[in-house]
C-alpha cells in the first residue's frame, strides 16, 4: 500500500532530501512551506509522486485547512524551522529580545506542534513522526538552542500519548549540514571549514545523512524505537 508522507519545509535542504528519499521508495509525498515557487520547483525536480502545498505551519488556520485537505497520513516529518535570528537586526531593547524568542519558538516549536496536532487524529496507526532537532539544544546555543531543547522534551510526551496506536515519535538532532539555507549564505569558507573540522569525521554533514536516519526511523525496522533523540553530527557533540 502506498504510504502518504508529509514533509514540512520540504522545498530545500534537509526537507527536500527527505522528500526525495520517500518519493524514491514509492510514497506519495506532500511538501509544505511558505514559498510557492520553491515548492513548485522542488516538486517538479523530484521524481515520483510529490505534491507542493503552500502552508505556513505557524498559522493555525492554514494548518487546519491543510489537514482537512490531505486526509490520513502515515509519516510526518517536522522539518520546518531554523534560527530566525539570522533574519533580524540585533538590538538590545527588551521588546526586540521578546520578539526574537517568540520568533524562534514559533518557527521551531509551534510549527511542529500545530502540524502534529492537526494531522494526528486522522493519522494511520503504525505510522511515524520524526522532528528535526539540533545539537544546539545540548550546546547551550541561546534561544535557538532553547527552542530545539523544547522540541526534544515535547517529543517525549508526544511519544507517550501516541504509543498505544503504534505510532512512534523521535527527534533527529543535526550538526552542521552543508547545502542548506540555515546560515543564509553568510558563512565564509574559513567558517565552513572550521565547522566541518569540529566533527570527528572531519567533514560537513549532508542532507542525505539526515534523510538516512529519518527513513530508518519511519521504517518497519524501527517500530520499537520511540521517544528518543538521535544525534547525527559526525561526533561534533558526543552523547551516551
Amino acid at each position: 500500500m502506498t504510504r502518504t508522507v508529509v514533509v514540512t519545509g520540504g522545498g530545500t535542504g534537509i526537507g527536500r532530501a527527505v522528500a526525495t528519499r520517500f518519493a524514491e521508495k514509492g510514497a506519495r509525498v506532500l511538501i509544505t512551506g511558505r514559498r510557492h515557487s520553491v515548492l513548485e520547483r522542488a516538486s517538479a525536480d523530484i521524481a515520483g509522486n510529490v505534491v507542493a502545498a503552500q502552508v505556513d505551519a505557524s498559522d493555525p488556520d492554514a494548518v487546519s485547512a491543510f489537514a482537512d485537505e490531505v486526509g490520513p497520513v502515515d509519516i510526518l516529518v517536522n522539518n520546518a524551522g531554523g534560527n530566525t535570528d539570522f533574519d533580524r537586526a540585533p538590538t538590545s531593547s527588551l521588546s526586540s529580545v521578546a520578539d526574537s524568542w517568540r520568533a524562534n519558538f514559533e518557527s521551531n516549536v509551534i510549527t511542529a506542534v500545530l502540524m502534529t496536532t492537526s494531522l494526528l487524529p486522522a493519522m494511520n496507526d503504525g505510522g511515524a513522526i520524526v522532528t528535526i532537532g539540533s545539537i544546539a539544544a545540548d550546546k547551550g546555543s541561546g534561544l535557538y538552542g532553547a527552542a530545539k531543547a523544547a522540541i526534544a522534551s515535547w517529543n517525549i510526551d508526544l511519544a507517550r500519548r501516541i504509543g498505544a496506536r503504534s505510532i512512534t515519535a523521535n527527534v533527529v538532532a543535526t550538526g552542521y549540514i552543508a547545502d542548506t539555507e540555515f546560515f543564509r549564505d553568510v558563512l565564509t569558507h574559513e567558517a565552513k571549514d572550521g565547522l566541518a573540522a569540529s566533527a570527528m569525521t572531519k567533514r560537513a554533514g549532508a542532507p542525505d545523512d539526515i534523510a538516512d536516519m529519518v527513513e530508518f526511523l519511519a521504517s518497519n525496522r524501527a517500530r520499537q524505537i520511540t521517544a528518543q533523540t538521535f544525534a547525527v553530527n559526525g561526533g561534533e557533540w558526543p552523547s551516551r
